[in-house]
């Protein structure tokens, strides 16, 4: 079986893979602190809650916290006895190579999105994700990255109105059903979610002026559904699309070295 890792600045996802199908996903907090054993010791135990017998013979990681990726190849190395693929790393082959300014180094979780956005949609796309920051990634015809757009995330936006302006609360994300708030929280909540949905237009439409063909748009993303509530940004909302992308990349690089 193959275990997928996608490591975030807020959290890491863990999925397993059966070659037909994602046995299960869990989710736990990004700290650089946690050691190789400490991830055995609590994935091990999520396994067996889901009695998850088989044994895990193969890894792939995304991360976009650098200090992370070693614990998680001694979690692969030491405990499944397999050397992890890591997405970004020049031993893990793409499908399409991205085509950006020179010396640029991409992301890997835009590469991941990348492949698995051209996988189920095609080419001239972009991927919206939101995550820790808000990224549009545009994908070109023939499956390429070549570029797109990163805005703060919208929590982090929350967070740093809370910390900057000592009289206004913390607040949670929600639709309102109204622009208009009557009271402090929800004058916050109308501003961050119609704010957000007016950046995503915005952006939107100046990627497509800046395109010569029609290209769709798709999210991903925890907050992906919230913002597509009632204003069709996207043609699809994809829950599991980096997971889907990391297959794809292991499966090719298996292929690739199998040829």
């Amino acid at each position: 079986m193959l275990l997928c890792i996608d490591c975030g600045n807020t959290n890491t996802v863990f999925s397993v893979w059966d070659g037909k199908q994602f046995l299960a996903t869990w989710r736990i907090a990004t700290d650089h602190r946690t050691t190789a054993d400490e991830y055995y010791v609590w994935l091990s135990g999520l396994m067996a809650l889901r009695r998850i017998d088989a044994q895990i013979s193969e890894a792939i990681i995304s991360s976009t916290v650098p200090r992370v990726v070693f614990n998680l190849r001694v979690l692969c190395n030491r405990y499944y006895e397999c050397r992890p693929l890591v997405v970004g790393k020049p031993d893990c082959l793409l499908p399409v190579a991205p085509r950006v300014d020179q010396g640029t180094t991409v992301g890997p979780d835009r590469l991941v999105n990348t492949v698995a956005g051209f996988d189920r949609h095609g080419g001239d796309l972009i991927v919206v994700d939101f995550g820790t920051a808000t990224t549009f990634d545009v994908i070109d015809i023939d499956g390429a990255y070549i570029g797109g757009v990163i805005a703060p995330g919208v929590n982090l936006s929350l967070e740093a109105l809370h910390m900057a302006a000592a009289a206004l609360p913390h607040v949670d994300i929600s639709h309102p059903t109204v622009a208009i708030g009557t009271n402090t929280v929800a004058c916050i909540q109308s501003g961050v979610y119609f704010g957000y949905i007016g950046l995503v237009e915005g952006i939107v439409r100046q990627i497509r002026s800046e395109r010569p063909r029609p290209i769709k748009v798709i999210a991903t993303g925890g907050l992906a559904a919230l913002f597509d509530a009632g204003f069709d940004l996207f043609e699809a909302v994809e829950d599991d699309l980096t997971m889907h992308g990391l297959v794809l990349i292991h499966r090719f690089n298996m292929e690739t070295q199998a040829a």
